[in-house]
């Protein structure tokens, strides 16, 4: 499978392959275009990344959790291009023994995917103007682009 794609992500199919034996849990979060942000009305975000890096980041990250947590299954994929309001952006799997193992992985994965990836969206408002900016703002927080904050490790 892609981890990066141009498709509209199926979730259904998505979640369909994502059953297994050895998994009692099975986690699905669909990062989605919301309508709003910062106040104005969000028309649709497109997103650009550096496919060859990014492809590969994400296979380290979704290795790293599955040693971490003895995953059954872990699994990643996000958009790039136009995507549109109440369309998924980004979809994380994961599967294990018990609920606790795939909703921590889950997490652990879109964090990791969100602040250190090589993706970046645009935001296109309905009043005609737009924003570039990543995934992550935490420099706005932390005063360092290379300081991120990582909601996994707040619990």
């Amino acid at each position: 499978m892609d981890f990066i794609t141009k498709k509209e992500i199926d979730l259904v199919a998505l979640l369909q392959k994502s059953h297994c034996p050895t998994a009692g849990a099975v986690v699905l979060f669909s990062g989605e275009v919301r309508n709003h942000n910062i106040g104005k009305a969000v028309k649709y975000l497109e997103y650009e990344a550096h496919a060859g890096m990014a492809t590969k980041m994400i296979a380290e990250i979704l290795l790293a959790a599955r040693n971490r947590w003895s995953l059954s299954i872990a699994y990643a994929q996000h958009r790039i291009g136009k995507v549109k309001v109440t369309e998924s952006a980004v979809v994380v799997i994961t599967a294990s023994v018990h609920r606790g193992e795939a909703y921590a992985s889950n997490r652990y994965i879109i964090d990791r995917i969100k602040h250190e990836v090589p993706i970046w969206k645009c935001e296109h408002f309905a009043d005609g103007s737009k924003e570039w900016g990543g995934n992550c703002n935490c420099h706005t927080e932390t005063g360092d682009p290379n300081k991120h904050l990582y909601e996994f490790e707040a619990l």
